[in-house]
């Protein structure tokens, strides 16, 4: 064999490539630019036993830097209680694979179905997915389900205080099925509701994205808007962080069709990006349009009770052209995670965690603007994340706050930060970054 771990011989390959006409591998690949091809040595080490494998490793890892994070925009440092690493590295959670069987898979289905259950309740909706890959493409897949339920828009007006990636991601969905979409004006950080109102009275309007908390942090008044948006038979969208809704107004009790976001607030690390959670929530209405599938709940002929597989709207199960998403892997670990998560903390858990860093980042805000070299850049109320206009350079402050450990929030403008803070983040973490600011 040419290589140890690949299972193809040398006379499996030439087989292959004999029934689709090569005469080498190099020949399938001739289409490929030359200007692109590696052709150098891959830089490999020598064999190594365990041990110098993993003091390789910690070598490796050493090179990290480790800082008090102040940063947030879609991503936060919230504490993950001990005992979830602990559960979730049991062996029959650890499999990636999709739980086709329902009869050998009722471990999983069990735990997705509990998720699905505690996303309803959360959101204040009908119904929840089995989990999603991150919140971008789970409020571009909301974008998907509002064109496909309406019948002749081909509209969708999304606000321009939503996350700028969330934003590219739904431009990538919307470009390769011919949905058109159309910003609504922020005026002071805030979603213009003028401007709102006048695009859904030009009619072919299929749904409407707006964010809570929004990209600046600021916790907009959606009051009315989903009476404003079935008025116009458009379906109201409505993007959160998920930790946030513990305190905040659900989504369900504003009316929205539909609830998406990022669920790493609840306990997920940072991880260096990933990976992470997206979950969609809808109405009963629109069940039938979900991406992905849902797990529900029956009685096995004895009269247990039993898990299985209710809705599978992908395109491995029904007809390509009449699937709704051709979304497979939903990483369930990560559903399996924050189902622990929410089931350790339970309610109260949830509102307090939420409560600290509401209450950690109005005094760091309070404490910056004491002083005197920071001011609110918009006048709006927020949740645990703000921007403040610095009257100093903006780069060379964060270059100070990190020689000193800090990740001091991040640059959205010249002269303006957006700081985090979470349930993670101490007085006197605070009040050290307040001081390196004076």
């Amino acid at each position: 064999m040419a290589y140890k771990y690949f299972p193809h011989t040398e006379e499996d390959i030439e087989q292959m490539l004999n029934v689709i006409g090569a005469k080498s591998l190099k020949e399938l690949y001739a289409e490929v630019p030359e200007e692109i091809i590696f052709k150098d040595q891959y830089e490999l080490p020598e064999a190594k036993s365990e041990v110098e494998i993993r003091q390789l490793f910690s070598k490796i890892g050493e090179k990290n830097k480790k800082y008090t994070c102040f940063a947030g925009a879609g991503v936060y440092d919230h504490y993950t209680p001990a005992i979830i690493p602990q559960l979730i590295q049991r062996s029959e959670f650890l499999t990636s694979y999709t739980p086709y069987q329902a009869e050998i898979s009722q471990g999983t289905l069990h735990y997705i179905f509990e998720y699905q259950s505690m996303m309803t309740e959360l959101t204040g909706m009908d119904v929840s997915n089995a989990s999603m890959y991150d919140g971008t493409t789970a409020t571009a897949e909301a974008v998907m389900m509002a064109f496909g339920a309406a019948r002749k828009a081909d509209t969708v007006l999304v606000s321009e205080t939503i996350d700028p990636r969330t934003l590219a991601v739904i431009n990538t969905y919307a470009h390769f099925h011919n949905i058109k979409i159309e910003m609504v004006k922020q005026e002071e950080g805030v979603t213009d509701m003028k401007s709102m109102s006048s695009l859904l009275e030009k009619g072919n309007v299929a749904g409407v994205v707006v964010q809570q908390p929004n990209r600046y942090g600021i916790i907009e008044d959606y009051d009315g808007l989903a009476d404003k948006c079935h008025e116009h038979k458009a379906l109201m969208i409505m993007n959160s962080v998920a930790a946030d809704l513990a305190l905040l107004k659900t989504p369900g009790e504003l009316g929205a069709d539909i609830a998406v976001g990022e669920a790493q607030s609840l306990g997920v690390p940072m991880s260096f990006g990933g990976p992470y959670i997206g979950y969609l929530c809808c109405t009963e209405k629109l069940m039938r349009k979900m991406p992905g599938r849902i797990v529900g709940e029956t009685r096995d002929s004895r009269g247990q009770r039993t898990f299985v597989l209710t809705l599978q709207a992908r395109e491995q199960h029904i007809r390509r052209q009449k699937a709704t998403s051709n979304i497979c892997s939903n990483q369930s670990l990560m559903a399996l995670f924050v189902t622990i998560y929410m089931s350790v903390m339970g309610k109260e858990g949830l509102k307090e965690a939420a409560t600290l860093s509401y209450s950690g980042a109005h005094y760091l805000c309070d404490q910056l603007k004491n002083t005197g070299h920071f001011k609110l850049a918009y006048d709006k109320p927020f949740f645990n994340e703000f921007c403040v206009k610095y009257d100093g350079n903006v780069d060379e402050l964060q270059k100070k706050l990190m020689d000193n450990g800090i990740l001091g929030g991040i640059k959205v403008a010249d002269d303006t930060i957006m700081f985090a803070v979470t349930e993670n983040r101490t007085k006197e973490e605070i009040d050290k970054l307040v001081d390196l600011c004076k």
